[in-house]
């Protein structure tokens, strides 16, 4: 088991963001987490990096608890998040991005490598290699988040809804390379509001409504099934 989420508990001052949140993410999977808006899905992301402090609950990274680590040294023990919204370096070059996605690694000629690794990765990236973040196209800009996070050479990635605000052909180009990446030996939780495309892809999903799971299952099972469908996927 990779990761542990144990009856987690978040508050926001009065407001009980988290419900007793329990679920399990296994190595090599690809887990989505599915739900409309504020329904504690980004919440519980940003509390596994530990941007968030649990008012009760466990999570374990395997099988170690990590309630209490520092912020920053998550990421050195392998959990990189990609945030929502991007939240690129828009004055910085995209070079300059990727170098600030590897702060934790001090060897130059790793770091020019990873850089030609996430490059592969993502051509139109080497295109812009000198343009400025903030020039780049909503699409460009997931893609050098993404490429980013890679830089920390993760072995579990939390996505926080990578398609928003994309075209469905850019949608359908970030979802291929988050497949590639889990094929590669990338672990993947995957927060997103695109149910459909995130369960196409994931192994297993959970589905949030206001700060609990209601339902959880295999990914192919949620996708037939009645209350995801008309909740989530159109209606029937």
């Amino acid at each position: 088991m990779m990761l542990e989420v144990e009856n987690l508990n978040v508050h926001y001052g009065a407001i009980h963001a988290l419900k007793g949140v329990t679920f399990h993410l296994q190595e090599g999977e690809i887990v989505a987490l599915i739900g409309a808006n504020g329904a504690g899905k980004s919440t519980t992301l940003n509390t596994i990096s530990r941007l968030n402090k649990p008012t009760a609950g466990d999570i374990r990274y395997r099988g170690a608890s990590i309630v209490e680590t520092p912020p920053q040294d998550i990421v050195t023990k392998g959990i990189v998040q990609v945030p929502e919204g991007r939240r690129i370096f828009p004055k910085m070059s995209v070079v300059e991005n990727l170098e600030m996605g590897a702060y934790i690694f001090s060897d130059r000629q790793r770091i020019e490598a990873d850089i030609e690794m996430v490059f592969g990765k993502f051509p139109r990236l080497r295109e812009r290699r000198k343009q400025l973040g903030g020039t780049l196209s909503g699409g460009e800009q997931q893609m050098l988040a993404i490429a980013r996070g890679l830089m920390a050479r993760p072995q579990l990635l939390l996505l926080d809804e990578p398609s928003m605000g994309l075209a469905p052909i850019i949608v359908e180009q970030i979802f291929d390379i988050i497949r590639e990446i889990n094929q590669q030996g990338t672990s993947i939780l995957l927060v997103e509001q695109n149910a459909q495309m995130a369960l196409s892809i994931a192994d297993r999903g959970y589905v949030f409504e206001t700060g609990k799971i209601v339902l959880e299952g295999d990914a192919g099972d949620l996708l037939e099934d009645p209350m995801v469908k008309e909740a989530y996927l159109g209606g029937g």
